[in-house]
Parts: C-alpha cells; sequence; structure tokens
C-alpha cells in the first residue's frame, strides 16, 4: 500500500538483517523511526527527506562506519529531539555539527568506538536532558557540560576523560544521574557548602580513576545522593565510613578495591542505617566487620576477597531483610552458631567459595536459589535436607571432600556442580521431561553404572562433564536429540566401542565446541564427513555469541557474579584447567583410545578449532592439508600414532600455533619452517626416522640424496655393517672426475647449484645448522668457522678431526648446540658463553681436550693430549659394501665441484667448499 503519509514507524526488536531500505527516505511525513534491537548493518541509512523526523533509534544494530557531514544526512534534521545510535560499530570523532541539532533532548551515543574530544558545538544543545556517551574512547575534558542546565543524566563513564571534575557539576539543578567511572580523571573534587541544598544529585559514580587527594568529605555533603559508588578510587589513604554518615538517603555504597580504616567498621560508629546494599570486596579488612549489625535494611553485602579468618558470626544471618552474602577468597573456616544456624534466614544467594570451610555442607534456608561452597574442605555426605530446598536452582560444591551418592532429588536443578570430589554411585537418573537443567558437572568422582538415558529429556542441558569416573557405557549417540548442547566430556571412564554414527556420516551435535573423549577404550574409524554440520565450531569464536549459562552475568541488587564452569584440558601439551570454556574455547581430544584409519579432511571445516589432540591413537594416513584452514588452532597433538607422508606445509604458516608434537609416527620429508614450528623443541619431532630440517639436528639435502636413516636395534642385536674405506675409495676416485667436467660445464659464476645440492636456504639466507657428525673427516676444524655469525647448531662428532678447537666458535652469539664429541681433538675448550653451557657429553671422547665443561683442568701448553689406543682385537677383514662405493662417489663429486669452485673463487679451505659459504654466497 501507499505508505507516502506515515508518521511513525517501528519496527523495533525484530530479527531485520541488511541495510535499511533505501525507500524509507521517501517517507517524508515521518516524525518518528524506532528500528533498534535487530541485525542491521551498513553505514548510517540515508534519511536527507525525513525532514520532519523528531526521533529516531537505531541502538542495538551492527551499523558501523562514520558520521562525517559530508556524506551522513543526519545533521539536516533540524527537528530532531531523540537520537540513540548506542550499542553500534561507528568509528569516528564526533563531528562539531551536533552542535546542529539544538532542540535534542535526548542524545545516546553509547557503546561505540568514538574517539577525540567532545566538540565545543556540543554546548549549544541547551535542551540536552539526558546525555549518554559512555564506553567510547574519547578523551579530554568535560567542562563543556556545565552550560547544558537542564541535564538530568549525565553518563560518561568507561572513556578517557582526564583533568577535575568541574564543581559546578554539583550545583546543576536538575543533575540526578552523574556516572564518571572508568575514566583517567585526577585531582581531587571540590563541594561548595552550597551544593548541600542546590544538588539533586541522587547517584554518583566517580570509580576507577585517580584522584588525588582527599574526596570522601566533599562528597559527604551531597545530602541528596542515594547511591554511591566510590569503587577502586586509587587514593593513597585509608577510608573512614563514618563520613558517610550525614548521607540519610544512602542505600547503596560501594567502596570496594579500596583501604577501609580497621576502627570505622567497629560496632560503636555511625553508618546511615538506610543501607541496602554495601560492596567492600577486596578493601583488605581483616576482621569480620561488627557495623553490620545496626543495618536492619541491610539486603546484600559483599565481603569477598579480603583477608577475614575465623568463623561467620551467628548474628548475620538474623538481619531481617539479607538476600545475597558474598563471602568467597577469605580465610573463613566455620559458621559460628548451630549445625542449623542457616535454616530461619532469608538468604537466597549464599557464595562461599575459596575458604577453609570444614565439616558438614550446612543445612541451607529453605528460601536459598544459589549456594556455591567451590574450593573448600567439606566432607561427609550431601545431606538430604537440601531437598526440602524448593527454590534451589544453582548448587556448586566442587573441590571438597564430599563421599556418598548424589541425592535424586537434584535432578531438578538448573545448574549442578559436584566436580572433583569422592562421590560414589550411578549419576542421577531421574531427569523428567521438561527438566531445567543446563550443566551437570560431575567429574573427578568414584561414579558408576551407565550414562542415564534420561538425560535425553534435558532439552536444555548445555554442558555435561562425566570424566574421571568409572563409567562403562558405549558413546551415547542419543545425546544428538540435545539441541543445544555444546560441552561433552566423557574422558578418562571405560566408555567403549566406536565413535562413528551408523550410515558413516556426521556425528549429528551442531553446536558442541568441546569434544572430550580421551583415555577410554573407543574404536573404529572416522568416516569423511564425521565433522560436517559442527556449527559453532565451525565460527569463528564471539560470532554466535557465548553459552547463555555457563558464562552469564547474574545479579542481585548491583551485586554481580558469573556462572562460569572450568573443566581440564589437555591443553598445548600439558593438563590444565580452563575456565570459561564456552566464550574462549573450542576443543576436541580423542588420545589415548584405539581409534583408526585417516584423518577425515572435514575436520578443517572447524575453523574455531583451538586445541585439537588425536594422540596416543592408531591413526594411519597423510596428515590432513586442511589442517591449514585452522587459523585459531592454538594447539596439534598427532603423537604416537601411524600417520606416513609429510608434514603439510600450511601448518607453518597457523600464526596461533604455539603447541604441535607429531612425534613417534612414520612421518618423512623436510619439516616446515615457519616461526611457529621451528620454534618447537625437538621432542615433537622425535620417532620419524624420515624427518629432516630444524628443530631436529638431521639436515636435508634437496632431492638428490636423501638423508640416511640409522637403523633400528634389533632385540637380540644383529651385527654392524661395516662400511669400507677401500669401498669409499673406489667410488670417491671417479666421482671427483666426474665433479670436475660438471664443474666446468656449468656457467662460471652460478653457484646456487652447489647450495641446493647441501641443503642450504637461498644465496640471500645465513647459514643456521650444519651436521657433519658420522664421517670420517680428518684434519683441523677451519678457522671459517668464526665466519658463520648466525649459526644456531653444529655437529662435528664421530670424526678423526685433530687440532684444536678454534676459539672463533666461542664468539658465536647465536650458538645453541655444538657437538664435537669423539674427536682426536686438544687444548683448551674455548670459554665462550656459548660453549661452556654445554654439556660434557659434547666434548667427550677427545682425550687431549681439557677446560670446562670439562673436568680436566688445563695445565699450560705443555702437557701433549694422549691418543685414544686403537682396540687390538679391530676387525682386519673390511666388507665390500655397494653402499660405500656410493657414499665414495658421491663424496667425490662434491669434492670435484668445490675444487673447481676453489679456484674459481681463490679460496683454498677445503671445508668451506663442502658447505658452499664463500662470501659471495652470504653463509
Amino acid at each position: 500500500g501507499n505508505l507516502s503519509r506515515l508518521e511513525a514507524l517501528s519496527l523495533r526488536n525484530n530479527s531485520f538483517v541488511g541495510q535499511v531500505p533505501s525507500s524509507f527516505n521517501s517517507l517524508s511525513l515521518l516524525s518518528v523511526l524506532e528500528l533498534s534491537l535487530n541485525e542491521l548493518t551498513g553505514s548510517f541509512p540515508l534519511v536527507r527527506n525525513l525532514t520532519k523526523l523528531s526521533a529516531l533509534s537505531l541502538a542495538a544494530n551492527h551499523f558501523y562506519g562514520t558520521l562525517n557531514p559530508k556524506s551522513t544526512s543526519l545533521f539536516e534534521l533540524r527537528h530532531l529531539r531523540y537520537l540513540d545510535l548506542s550499542q553500534n560499530n561507528f568509528t569516528s570523532s564526533l563531528p562539531s555539527e551536533f552542535g546542529n541539532l539544538n532542540r535534542l533532548e535526548i542524545l545516546a551515543l553509547s557503546s561505540n568506538d568514538f574517539f577525540g574530544q567532545v566538540p565545543p558545538t556540543i554546548s549549544n544543545l541547551t535542551s540536552l536532558e539526558e546525555l549518554n556517551l559512555h564506553h567510547n574512547q574519547l578523551t579530554g575534558s568535560f567542562s563543556l557540560v556545565q552550560n547544558l542546565t537542564m541535564l538530568s543524566v549525565i553518563a560518561i563513564n568507561h572513556n578517557h576523560f582526564s583533568g577535575a571534575i568541574p564543581s559546578s557539576l554539583f550545583t546543576m539543578p536538575f543533575l540526578s544521574y552523574l556516572d564518571m567511572g572508568d575514566n583517567d580523571l585526577t585531582d581531587s573534587v571540590e563541594v561548595y557548602n552550597s551544593s548541600s541544598t542546590l544538588s539533586r544529585l541522587e547517584y554518583l559514580s566517580l570509580g576507577n580513576n585517580h584522584f588525588e587527594g582527599k574526596i570522601i568529605e566533599p562528597i559527604s555533603k551531597l545530602i541528596s545522593v542515594k547511591i554511591l559508588d566510590l569503587s577502586f578510587l586509587n587514593t593513597s589513604y585509608p577510608i573512614d565510613v563514618s563520613l558517610f554518615s550525614s548521607l540519610k538517603y544512602l542505600v547503596d555504597l560501594d567502596l570496594s578495591g579500596n583501604s577501609i580504616s580497621p576502627a570505622s567498621l567497629g560496632s560503636n560508629l555511625d553508618i546511615p542505617i538506610n543501607l541496602e546494599i554495601l560492596l567492600l570486596r577486596g578493601c583488605g579488612i581483616k576482621e569480620f566487620p561488627n557495623i553490620l549489625k545496626i543495618l536492619e535494611k541491610l539486603e546484600n553485602i559483599d565481603l569477598s576477597d579480603n583477608i577475614i579468618k575465623g568463623e561467620v558470626p551467628e548474628w548475620l544471618w538474623k538481619l531481617p531483610r539479607l538476600n545475597t552474602v558474598f563471602l568467597s577468597n577469605n580465610s573463613f573456616n566455620g559458621l559460628e552458631g548451630p549445625v542449623d544456624v542457616l535454616v530461619n534466614s532469608s538468604v537466597k544467594n549464599l557464595l562461599m567459595e575459596r575458604n577453609y570451610f570444614e565439616g558438614a555442607v550446612p543445612i541451607l534456608p529453605l528460601s536459598i536459589n544459589n549456594f556455591a561452597a567451590t574450593i573448600n574442605r567439606f566432607t561427609g555426605r550431601i545431606p538430604l535436607s537440601i531437598c526440602n530446598c524448593r527454590s534451589l536452582t544453582h548448587l556448586w560444591l566442587p573441590y571438597n571432600n564430599l563421599t556418598g551418592p548424589i541425592p535424586q532429588c537434584l535432578s531438578n536443578l538448573t545448574i549442578l556442580n559436584l566436580r572433583k570430589n569422592n562421590l560414589e554411585g550411578s549419576i542421577l537418573e531421574a531427569f523428567y521431561v521438561g527438566a531445567s537443567l543446563q550443566t551437570l558437572d560431575v567429574g573427578h568422582n568414584r561414579l558408576t553404572g551407565k550414562l542415564p538415558r534420561s538425560l535425553q529429556n534435558c532439552s536444555s542441558l548445555e554442558f555435561l562433564a562425566v570424566d574421571h569416573n568409572i563409567i562403562k557405557d558405549k558413546f551415547p549417540f542419543w545425546l544428538k536429540a540435545l539441541p543445544n548442547l555444546q560441552v561433552l566430556i566423557l574422558s578418562s571412564n571405560k566408555f567403549y566401542g566406536s565413535i562413528s554414527p551408523p550410515g558413516q556420516g556426521p556425528l549429528g551435535f551442531p553446536e558442541l565446541r568441546i569434544f572430550e573423549i580421551a583415555d577410554n577404550k573407543f574404536t573404529g574409524s572416522l568416516p569423511p564427513r564425521y565433522f560436517v554440520n559442527w556449527k559453532a565450531s565451525s565460527l569463528m569464536m564471539n560470532e554466535d555469541g557465548g553459552l547463555y549459562m555457563v558464562y552469564t552475568k547474574r545479579t542481585s541488587g548491583r551485586l554481580s557474579y558469573m556462572d562460569t564452569e572450568a573443566i581440564d584440558l589437555k591443553y598445548k601439551g600439558l593438563s590444565m584447567k580452563q575456565g570459561k570454556v564456552l566464550t574462549s574455547y573450542a576443543t576436541i581430544d580423542f588420545s589415548g583410545n584405539r581409534i583408526e584409519g585417516q584423518i577425515p579432511e572435514s575436520i578443517g571445516l572447524l575453523k574455531a578449532l583451538i586445541a585439537l589432540n588425536l594422540s596416543n591413537n592408531a591413526f594411519t594416513g597423510h596428515i590432513p592439508l586442511s589442517f591449514s584452514n585452522l587459523g585459531k588452532l592454538e594447539s596439534l597433538d598427532l603423537s604416537r600414532n601411524q600417520l606416513s607422508g609429510t608434514i603439510p606445509n600450511g601448518l607453518g604458516t597457523l600464526s596461533f600455533l604455539a603447541y604441535i608434537n607429531v612425534s613417534h609416527n612414520q612421518l618423512k620429508g623436510e619439516i616446515p619452517q615457519g616461526t611457529q614450528i621451528t620454534g618447537q623443541p625437538k621432542s615433537s619431532f622425535a620417532g620419524n626416522a624420515g624427518l629432516c630440517g630444524l628443530p631436529l639436528q638431521e639436515t636435508c639435502f634437496g632431492t638428490i640424496a636423501p638423508p640416511t636413516q640409522q637403523p633400528p636395534e634389533e632385540e637380540e642385536g644383529e651385527e654392524e655393517e661395516v662400511l669400507n674405506w677401500k669401498c669409499v675409495a673406489i667410488g670417491y676416485g671417479p666421482g671427483v672426475l666426474l665433479g670436475l667436467t660438471i664443474a666446468h660445464l656449468i656457467a662460471t659464476y652460478k653457484p646456487e647449484w652447489l647450495i641446493k645440492i647441501i641443503g642450504p636456504n637461498k644465496r640471500r639466507n645465513p647459514l643456521i645448522s650444519l651436521n657433519l657428525s658420522n664421517n670420517a673427516f680428518t684434519g683441523h676444524i677451519p678457522l671459517s668457522f668464526s665466519n658463520l655469525r648466525k649459526l644456531e647448531s653444529l655437529d662435528l662428532s664421530s670424526n678423526q678431526l685433530s687440532g684444536t678447537i678454534p676459539s672463533g666458535l666461542g664468539s658465536l652469539s647465536f650458538l645453541a648446540y655444538i657437538n664435537v664429541s669423539h674427536n682426536q681433538l686438544k687444548g683448551e675448550i674455548p670459554q665462550g658463553t656459548q660453549i661452556t653451557g654445554q654439556a660434557k657429553s659434547s666434548f667427550e671422547g677427545n682425550a687431549g681436550l681439557c677446560g670446562l665443561p670439562l673436568q680436566e683442568t688445563c695445565f699450560g701448553t705443555d702437557a701433549p693430549p694422549t691418543q685414544q689406543p686403537k682396540e687390538e682385537d679391530q676387525e682386519e677383514e673390511q666388507v665390500l659394501n655397494w653402499k660405500g662405493v656410493v657414499i665414495g662417489y658421491v663424496l667425490g663429486v662434491l669434492l670435484g665441484l668445490a675444487i673447481a669452485q676453489a679456484i674459481a673463487s681463490y679460496k683454498s679451505e677445503w671445508l668451506v667448499k663442502i658447505i658452499g659459504p664463500n662470501k659471495r654466497l652470504s653463509l
């Protein structure tokens, strides 16, 4: 139909996506346009023709870009009285053209990325009543608003405003709400005596700033204040609570994060008796504040993160309106009074985590909703009296020493966490259809039996952890009926059988983020489409929000706490506790089972995956190339399988990969040389006879001569093959001749061929690793080694080298590993830091060597080195071996080429020619 005469349009709180249609600009009579709480995107919409618009709300969408006056029609809407652009992604400074909207009464720009100073033209908005700029990146002072005398609300918290607070703010005639918390405000606060009668301020928040001097006394003059947040003021002096006694209307006081004068918490001092909420978190309080006794209207008290010892006094539970008590992170060891001291209390939320409470779990008030006693010393059984608490929805008792069975009545809860106790028996069985259960964590107990099939009635279940118990069952494919399941942890039980669903299709848990089934007896293989349709792990993290219940902010008055679950993950090679798992992690752990076959390429679809552990199984085939799609991957463990082929080069490009372990497989070829891989320990690649390249010591020699593998030791011990020097010589002569011939044919000044044979990087890259061990090299160690400034690893062990170790090696600052053991070297070991820090074994088998790190002390140069005696029973018969001929032939070719290169380059050192580092090659 024709909407040209439409005056008001509200599309609030729908699921509209995309950009605002340009046709909206034709609704010239429109005065109200409400588009908030949708999924709209794009830059600021075209509204140039909506000249009669008085109210515009684009709040809580995904609009982005700048508010450029030349391209945005916003500042032509001269009749605007209400403008709300909050909770979007606008990024720009605030244009001075805001001053043109001089009829504005409400301006909300909060929760964007606006930056810079507030323009002076803001003072033109003389009709402004509410100004919301909080949660941006705004800077500078905030003195301009003192001219806006109609303001009743100023919210500029969570910015970077600096300087002093204008004292005139406290005399503004209509100002009732002022939030300047979480800025960089300094200096002291000045409140004139006249302000006590002129001010209408009821809400004042100045917390998380950097004030200097005393500010409590001036604020105590603002007698109309009802809610006062002075948390984390960063002042250097203790706060005297009695200074607030003049604030007769004060009902909510937050002094968290400040030092409180101990004397001001005594029972005989004055305090605003109308207080309903008192927050004293992290104030260094050592004794329970007796001043609370007189606060009969007190509803919420937060004493967490202090150092209070002893028992919680019995009188606390007799306060008639008490609703929420936070006692976490102290040193309490018990509750004063009888075992049922809490029964008649009105408390609904009781948090006493991380203390030293011991004995039996207290009998809870019948009114209790939430009870948390994580990490204490409670013992005995969970009391059956808990079944009388019909309002209980959240129960946290992990990390205690509880025993016995789990009461069946707890199946009615929303969150149940009993992790790391000594509970026995079976898991709860009576989960009825429509049960509200969202989190069930009973890991690390002694539970037996099977997973209760009634769990499939819990359609809201999001977090299920039963790890480290004695549960014996098949894989619970029936849980795929739960549409919201995001965490499934079955590790370290006695689960068995296949984890592949019938029909070789996808597993069927589309919302899974955490999938831990390690250390069971699962068998079978994974079909190619196993990881298809895992929506939650395929999305990049946080694109679809966090888990509703596992990490949800809950409030009680102005107190808030987080429902968090922590689990034990094998992450980056370690077993560690991880909290806030659903907003931070997407992990898979299949380790310690008997799963075989190939790793499905479909695993590359899980782009949000952060940790993957498939170790200690029987996987075969190649490492999937699709691993290179896992751009968020931080930890990868494929060790102790039967994987073959090469390591995909794409793994070297994963910039977040901090841990990788592919040890004890059948991999071969060069290790990808990405920064994240070469920084790993050698043990991460050990047990793969065909692997070469950093961080291993085995140098890759291109495709011409693959590295020779050490034969495995036979249990009964086979005779070693003897490499006869005559065999080497047979191939050596023809090899030299062929090398000289090839060198003559190759164009002059083209040395790249030699580099490709011996395996270093291109000519501009310095030599980092050199391994010439287990050969028959003779003569001295070349002095030119001191020119290899970037050398990190040098292995010359098990040769016949003689002479001294060049002192220049001690000056190679990058040299982290050197091994010259089992040669005929003599003299003092150079005393550079990089050498003396090596193991003694790196120099053993050289009878003439002395000095650190060996124990042999050097006594000058007159002591000749003792020669190694030859074994009398050494075999005289030499075995003619074709491998020796080949090796001699290759060495001969290399020597021939090196001689030719030496002639061309006028260099004479033989070993420099073998490794190729003439100065033109920059090695």
